[in-house]
């Protein structure tokens, strides 16, 4: 009896539906300006929802999104409950990530404007960290959704020299760094304006005497940039 020669593997794929989670709140009234905010790695939409309300202007409608990739973080102290994280990218295939953030954005965008909770001429996005590369994607690959996207101590998608996914945005765009940063250090981010403004007329950026954080001195600027930009 010959041997059985096995095939070599053929890698496919199959396409299975997952549920992502927000959580909205409604401005004082009808059609408001909407805030989505975007949590960082090992966070959650409790986390963005709370930095939301410390940021937005009163008349601003909230939502924010859950990132998809779940994982467990350590105990707060010895022997604590396990506690849950969430982050929007894997390292195996990124771009599928990328694809799910972009989605779940447009999708939650329609909703909330479909309820008549959010004007859809006034969405502003959120995002620290990791999101805030994230959301740069999203930004410029859609440049007719948003009027305008906060960025805090994050960076810059890596193809954003390459990629021709990328367009000109009329969106304003406000990028908020901190000089003690250790992940994004001053060096690291100190052409993010100019490399912003190459595709965005409306670019502001500033720096704070903070590190891997959101001061109370970031929020009080946001909230009046939001303010500005969105008519109210």
């Amino acid at each position: 009896m010959s041997e059985q020669v096995l095939d070599e593997p053929v890698e496919r794929r199959l396409t299975a539906q997952i549920s992502l989670y927000y959580d909205v709140i409604g401005g004082p009234a009808r059609l408001a300006p909407l805030l989505i905010a975007l949590h960082g790695y090992g966070a959650s939409k409790w986390h963005a929802l709370r930095e939301a309300k410390l940021i937005a202007p009163e008349s601003f409608a909230l939502a924010s999104l859950q990132g998809p990739h779940q994982h467990l973080r350590e105990p707060k102290k010895k022997g604590g409950p396990l506690r849950y994280g969430f982050g929007w990218l894997t390292n195996y295939r990124p771009e599928e990530s990328v694809a799910l953030h972009h989605q779940a954005l447009l999708e939650l965008i329609d909703l909330v404007v479909a309820d008549g909770i959010a004007d859809r001429d006034r969405i502003f996005l959120l995002g620290f960290s990791q999101s805030c590369a994230l959301n740069y994607r999203f930004a410029f690959a859609h440049p007719d959704i948003l009027r305008g996207v906060i960025g805090i101590c994050g960076g810059l998608p890596g193809d954003w020299e390459t990629s021709d996914a990328y367009r000109d945005t009329t969106a304003s765009v406000f990028h908020l760094a901190g000089n003690l940063d250790e992940y994004y250090p001053p060096s690291r981010v100190e052409t993010y304006a100019l490399q912003l403004r190459r595709r965005a007329r409306d670019v502001e950026f500033r720096s704070y005497d903070t590190g891997h954080e959101i001061s109370s001195l970031m929020r009080d600027d946001m909230r009046r940039w939001l303010q500005t930009k969105s008519g109210n």
